[in-house]
């Protein structure tokens, strides 16, 4: 079987699902992908892409795979699953095997789940489960081939004898058994036990000396392919002092190139090795040259693996790995850190040591990036005691534009190491500080002033500010809160500082004269200004990630300091990306569906800016008319009624030509509905009323009555049965009462401006002296009548539960 970890280089293709009904109403999913071919020179062959699938094919006697052409429909590939056919999956999305001796086949999906549904089949013909990425062993052979390996003699796997015209069999012998995994194994036993790779790098020399290319680009072949062995064992044998410069002087000879490249040159003269502290150790000083080689190697000597191939050159990954703990282990033994730091702490060394110093402070961290967990803390708790963020502090005030880079990226190798350490350091130096020079604002100033026109240090160090005020890396203890605490000082000591920009652009000076400062794009505090307008641009995206996850903190900033008011000024700007940046921000906030942003937006008619970006950006389908429709959407879909009800009393007239989409449509539909339900509602809260006051008034009158006739019956009048002579005049009583009751009926009440409710009475009663006729008015409160508290109890509610509805 060919050696699968052969470099394949492919361009992702999108996975088209096509259904296929097929009879029983079912479906099958055939999925369109590449498929590649691995040919004699071990490279693969791209043979097309088509449709696979898989399914039983009668000439073949069994389940196969078939790849199909979308455009001519042309068979590209019939392969049967056959039980011992080893096929291997890597990476979730590429199935590969062999058909032949040297032909393998490759088949690349761009999701997991096209691959796994093509694995399993294929798991299901060989009764495997699907679980495996492997289906057979790939270094397991067949009994006879195994067999037939053991009787095998020395003499038939014998190398070429080390000769110079002998350099082509040997290349050729060696590339072939790249091809077998045992026969790699092999040769590599042969290779470790053997001085054959000293042996060669003598006949180097000697094509060298003789101005054999032939024999030279052979020698490139040869030790390439020994790399591509991927032992440990050789990499200690070609990686030594002794045979290092001749393994780079080999691959410089490369058959690909008209001329040999000078490597070797370049890494004995040009990249020379500085001792910034003397290093008595020989094998540490060694074991510096050694990685720095061997990385040069990797990185610029031997081709880039492919995605596909993830164990490409694993070993010689490791090899480096290993090499740059046992350095940073080395230093660390040494006392080396204390000399590094004292001499960083001298103010009178001057900026080329201090420049060395750090370079290779910052080199050290990035080993240090190698260590497992408990060695890091160790390292980097040393690295706190001997003062690193003190030294900091210093080095990035200072002028020098490589001092300044090398501190921030030790930096950010802290922050992104421990968040909380950085941050008890900020809060310890607050308390310390008498002048107010804190570190924090040292940083934020280096992000404000970034000199470079695309502002790669301000990104670089707006990132780091991100980290440390993400409150998912903020821990509590039972005794303090680092989120409360670090977010308190920095709303308090730092967050003027890093708005400057901002307030310095959208001062009312500059507002006032916007036709004249607008006009010079050289203007540091012109919106048009494009650096300035990057700098906005970023201030704003971090405050954005605050308004999400400092809900409490910056609302009371954005509310005190009228924040949104100014952030929406910056849409004046001919820069889309900072208008979509300020757009961005108020979304963010509307988003939150926080009631006193909607008042502080309503109030302060903070739409109007963005209606008129929008009417301004006409017919023009963009990224800013996207933006705009979604915030409108957004405000329809949640139904946030007083957003809903400012807008349309405001912007519908002139956004209701708007009809390409259906959001302010919506928006109006939503505000009527809204209307009809308040109408409603004050409909049924006056008859509920209404009801109630009549209720009562006629509740009184009963009342009035009752203690009237019980007055007259303890005055001692006499009960008498009633007579016919009396019945006359006891019905023109009762007629007299119920006409007395019709005329007491109330009018509706009416609503005063201090809360309560007026209505007006009339009724009319016989005197002895004649018949006169009594008007009167009252106010009433809905909370004040206190005669029918226990009679109305089933009726009313208690004050505090009564909603509050505006009439």
């Amino acid at each position: 079987m060919p050696d699968i970890s052969c470099k394949l280089e492919i361009s992702p293709l999108k996975t088209i699902y096509l259904l296929h009904k097929i009879p029983g109403n079912k479906f099958r999913i055939h999925y369109f992908i590449p498929i590649y071919s691995l040919n004699e020179n071990q490279q693969w062959d791209d043979l097309g892409t088509g449709h696979v699938s898989s399914t039983y094919v009668k000439h073949l006697q069994g389940v196969s795979l078939l790849v199909r052409s979308d455009s001519q429909a042309s068979l590209i590939l019939e392969s049967k699953i056959n039980s011992n056919t080893p096929y291997q999956k890597q990476q979730e999305t590429l199935i590969i095997w062999s058909e032949g001796e040297n032909h393998g086949v490759a088949l690349s999906f761009q999701d997991t789940e096209g691959c796994h549904k093509i694995w399993e089949e294929i798991c299901h013909i060989q009764g495997k489960d699907p679980s495996i990425e492997i289906t057979q062993d790939l270094l397991e052979e067949s009994k006879e081939e195994q067999l037939h390996d053991v009787l095998e003699t020395n003499n038939v796997f014998d190398l070429p004898n080390c000769e110079l015209c002998k350099l082509e069999e040997i290349a050729d012998f060696i590339t072939a058994v790249l091809a077998s995994p045992i026969r790699k194994e092999r040769l590599a036993l042969i290779l470790e036990n053997d001085d054959y790779i000293k042996n060669l790098l003598q006949l180097f020399h000697t094509c060298e000396d003789l101005g054999n290319t032939a024999g030279l680009h052979h020698l490139h072949t040869i030790i390439k392919s020994i790399l591509f062995l991927n032992k440990t064992a050789l990499f200690e044998i070609m990686f030594s002092a002794e045979c290092i410069m001749d393994v780079v002087g080999c691959l410089e000879y490369d058959p690909a190139s008209a001329q040999p490249k000078r490597h070797r040159e370049f890494l004995t003269q040009n990249a020379r090795f500085k001792e910034v502290v003397p290093i008595t150790n020989g094998e540490l000083t060694q074991k510096i040259h050694q990685t720095y080689r061997i990385q040069y190697i990797y990185d610029i000597l031997l081709p880039a693996p492919s995605m596909y191939e993830e164990n490409f050159l694993s070993s010689l990954t490791t090899f480096i790995f290993l090499n740059k703990v046992e350095i940073v282990s080395m230093l660390q033994d040494e006392n080396f850190l204390s000399e590094v730091f004292a001499q960083l702490k001298n103010a009178a060394i001057d900026d080329d040591r201090r420049r060395e110093l750090l370079l290779f402070f910052k080199e050290f961290c990035a080993f240090s990036q190698t260590l497992q967990p408990p060695k890091k803390d160790a390292l980097f708790k040393t690295l706190t005691e001997l003062g690193i963020l003190p030294v900091l502090k210093i080095v990035m005030s200072m002028e020098d534009l490589q001092i300044r880079s090398a501190a921030t990226d030790i930096f950010t190798y802290l922050v992104e190491y421990s968040p909380s350490m950085i941050r008890e350091f900020i809060m310890e130096e607050a308390q310390e500080s008498e002048d107010g020079n804190l570190f924090i604002n040292l940083v934020i100033e280096q992000m404000i002033c970034d000199t470079d026109p695309e502002l790669g240090g301000a990104v670089h160090l707006m990132g780091l500010l991100r980290t440390l005020l993400d409150p998912e890396n903020m821990h509590a203890t039972s005794t303090k809160c680092e989120r409360s605490e670090f977010l308190n000082f920095f709303y308090k000591h730092c967050i003027y500082n890093f708005i400057a920009p901002l307030f310095a652009t959208t001062s009312e000076d500059i507002c006032e004269g916007d036709s004249e400062v607008g006009s010079d794009e050289n203007n540091t505090h012109c919106l048009n200004n494009y650096q300035t307008a990057q700098l906005l641009s970023l201030i704003l995206e971090l405050l954005t990630f605050c308004v999400q996850h400092h809900t409490y903190y910056i609302k009371n900033y954005i509310l005190s300091k009228d924040l949104l008011r100014r952030v929406l000024i910056l849409m004046n700007s001919k820069h889309t990306f900072l208008v979509l940046s300020s757009l961005r921000f108020m979304r963010r906030m509307i988003g939150l569906k926080d009631e006193l942003y909607n008042c502080y937006i309503i109030k302060g008619n903070l739409f109007e800016p963005v209606v008129k970006a929008l009417l301004g950006n006409g017919t023009r389908y963009n990224m800013l008319n996207s933006a705009v429709i979604e915030l409108f959407e957004y405000i329809r879909a949640e139904n946030i009624k007083s957003l809903i009800t400012h807008i349309v009393d405001k912007f519908y007239k002139a956004l209701e030509s708007i009809e390409y989409v259906q959001t302010f449509k919506g928006l109006k539909i939503k505000y009527e509905q809204e209307k009809d339900r308040q109408n409603q509602i004050r409909k049924n809260l006056h008859s509920i009323l209404h009801s109630k006051i009549l209720r009562r008034s006629i509740r009184v009158m009963d009342k009035k009555e009752e203690n009237c006739l019980k007055g007259n019956s303890e005055e001692g009048e006499a009960t008498m049965p009633p007579l016919e002579d009396d019945f006359q005049d006891r019905f023109k009583f009762m007629e007299t009462k119920k006409t007395k009751e019709n005329e007491d009926k109330v009018a509706p009440p009416k609503r005063l401006s201090s809360g309560g409710y007026k209505y007006t009475s009339s009724h009319s009663a016989a005197a002895a002296n004649g018949t006169r006729s009594l008007q009167g008015s009252s106010t009433v409160g809905l909370m004040n009548l206190p005669e029918d508290d226990e009679n109305d109890k089933e009726d009313e509610t208690s004050p505090r539960k009564k909603p509050h509805l505006s009439l």
